[in-house]
């Protein structure tokens, strides 16, 4: 593989569509991730239907590891962790994904190779499958409904380990392409608002006009505006004033 080593590889085992392969890569690719292993694929290996599925990822099955089996798909790995709905009376640390893929990262940074197991859609990872593993990996889905798609269950473990290893915004509001508004730009808004305000008389009482004005002033601190919004507001008093003016 020519991909970034600093990741875990993603090890879908006996998977039986090449559609589901396909979407795994696109999902894998969405969240920067591109070591996948194939373990036994039901309808062989390449499979047309797995391209058509990738939809721009075609690289990461280009690139994907066959193996026969599971000892040899994860024979070069330190540490294995495998996604199923059941711990199936099997003795094993059980890690939400979160947590999952934060050790995941913490070993993988001291030097560890990490696989992440992925089962056939129909059913799932066997136990013997699971015995191989170090911890298991279980979602917390509707226990009435716990199978999740296999590209489902990897674009949701791919998605954290992005959230672990990326600095992930929480919030954000682009301004477009004027950018956000200087104090000096908001500045001068303010004078012309108060300006025309106080022209019109809006400040009644005299007794309430320094505090309504500190009260204006505050209202445009408060609002993130864009060059594009300052500019906008300046037209629209302009055009109030000319409206006036054109009245009498």
């Amino acid at each position: 593989m020519t991909g970034n080593v600093s990741q875990p590889a993603f090890v879908l085992v006996r998977p039986q569509m090449g559609e589901n392969i396909g979407a795994a890569a696109r999902a894998m690719w969405n969240f920067g991730l591109d070591r996948m292993r194939l373990v036994a694929p039901r309808d062989g290996w390449p499979n047309p239907a797995a391209d058509a599925m990738a939809s721009g990822a075609g690289r990461l099955l280009d690139e994907a590891q066959l193996f026969p089996d599971l000892p040899d798909a994860v024979g070069d790995c330190t540490y294995v962790m495998a996604t199923t709905a059941r711990s199936r009376d099997l003795t094993k640390p059980v890690l939400s994904p979160e947590r999952a893929m934060r050790v995941a990262a913490e070993r993988i940074a001291e030097g560890q190779k990490v696989a992440v197991l992925f089962g056939p859609e129909r059913a799932g990872l066997e136990n013997e499958d699971i015995a191989r593993a170090n911890a298991i990996v279980s979602v917390p889905v509707n226990p009435g409904f716990a199978s999740l798609n296999l590209a489902q269950c990897v674009l949701l473990t791919a998605y954290e380990w992005r959230r672990q290893t990326q600095h992930v915004q929480v919030e954000m509001t682009e301004p477009g392409t004027a950018g956000w508004a200087t104090g000096q730009e908001v500045e001068k808004l303010a004078m012309h608002y108060e300006q025309r305000l106080d022209g019109a008389g809006f400040f009644f009482p005299d007794t309430k006009a320094a505090s309504m004005k500190v009260n204006l002033r505050n209202l445009w601190s408060r609002m993130p505006l864009t060059t594009a919004d300052v500019q906008m507001l300046h037209g629209i008093m302009r055009q109030m004033v000319r409206w006036k003016e054109r009245g009498e």
